[in-house]
């Protein structure tokens, strides 16, 4: 590994970190697990405390961490057994929100840093969201260091009276399931035959079917290009409380979106498509971002949260809302290869500045260190 870390100076035994992931979203998931591989490589001792199912999907023994589970709620039981598992930490770094709140409360009366990554926004209204600004509030103030994953979440952190707020773009996650080896056109061509796109363009958008995620502007522009010769075919991958709507609104104006539900199979999905949408409110590092650029995949996106600042000009942005602009720019996208052809080698090039996973570890341990460096000899 490249970077030597000052962590383990003669006399002191190895750096104890617990990460505490609340079950959280996938990117959160993915960023442990190559966070805590990193770690153990470097000699740093690592506990994950999380969901077991998260263990099971993301293994992170599979990396030389030890495993607690910790459910995610916040009840007292909870919090106790990750009391426990915190009771020889050098360093605590909760990923989320509420498993920072839940790190929070186990390490209160304790003098052990606690490090925030705050990975994406969550989104409320009404009550709930005076509800989470206090929530947002009581982490940012109980961090002795938050790591916003975008710009825009540094800015909020301060504004909720984070001491120390730093960017730390987390690390592209290495696709899950691997692209089979072979002919890539095949491959192309099996995944759009199973879509039902085998003579026409394919449109992709992938997420949970949430109302930030901006779908009923989606399939609104998807009226506009229904009158296109072939008319593409917008598959929409994920699950959630709108699928009804949605599908219900798919059905009753003849719209040419498939709903297909979660998938694991994305990275190969994504690949066979002529366009990746991402339309959401907010986001911080979009995974679906990141993976249409990697795969070299025109992207038109909402110009919000980290989205700019994450994709550059490889990307189409459009307002977050505008149906007519998200429409139009896919109109013109699907009719113009020589612009899609521009954004595929730009898309890989923005990609190449994305930081590896061995400088997202880097970053963290020299946060670590800066942290324990008054740690008491072994």
């Amino acid at each position: 590994m490249s970077h030597v870390s000052s962590h383990s100076p003669h006399g002191q035994s190895p750096l104890r970190t617990v990460q505490v992931l609340g079950g959280g979203s996938a990117g959160s998931s993915a960023h442990v697990r190559s966070l805590a591989s990193g770690l153990v490589a470097r000699g740093v001792r690592v506990t994950v405390c999380a969901p077991a199912e998260a263990d099971h999907a993301y293994g992170f023994t599979g990396v030389g961490a030890q495993h607690v589970p910790v459910p995610r709620s916040s009840d007292p039981a909870s919090v106790a057994a990750l009391r426990t598992a915190c009771a020889d930490a050098d360093l605590v770094h909760a990923h989320g929100l509420h498993a920072a709140l839940r790190a929070a409360l186990a390490l209160s009366g304790r003098r052990v840093p606690l490090v925030v990554t705050w990975h994406t926004r969550s989104h409320a209204e009404g009550a709930r969201a005076h509800l989470l600004r206090l929530l947002e509030r009581r982490v940012a103030k109980a961090a002795a260091v938050v790591l916003g994953t975008s710009s825009d979440l540094v800015d909020r952190a301060r504004s909720r009276g984070a001491r120390d707020a730093r960017l730390a773009a987390v690390a592209f996650p290495a696709p899950r399931t691997s692209v089979e080896h072979g002919d890539p056109d095949r491959l192309r061509h099996k995944a759009r035959a199973e879509l039902g796109a085998t003579d026409r363009p394919l449109l992709m958008a992938v997420g949970s079917l949430d109302r930030h995620r901006g779908y009923a502007t989606l399939l609104d522009a998807a009226r506009a290009w229904r009158h296109l010769d072939p008319a593409p075919l917008l598959v929409i991958a994920g699950e959630g409380p709108l699928r009804t709507v949605l599908q219900r609104r798919i059905e009753d104006e003849g719209l040419p979106v498939r709903l297909i539900g979660r998938r694991d199979d994305i990275t190969e999905l994504l690949a066979a498509a002529e366009i990746a949408l991402l339309p959401s409110s907010w986001e911080s590092r979009s995974v679906l971002a990141q993976e249409a650029l990697h795969a070299r995949v025109p992207l038109v996106a909402t110009a919000v949260g980290g989205v700019p600042e994450l994709v550059g000009d490889a990307a189409e942005l459009v307002p977050y809302g505008d149906a007519e602009a998200l429409a139009e720019a896919v109109v013109r996208l699907l009719g113009d290869p020589a612009r899609r052809a521009v954004l595929q080698e730009k898309g890989a090039r923005q990609a190449a500045t994305w930081p590896t996973e061995d400088e997202t570890v880097a970053q963290v341990l020299s946060v670590y260190d800066e942290l324990t460096q008054h740690r008491p000899l072994g």
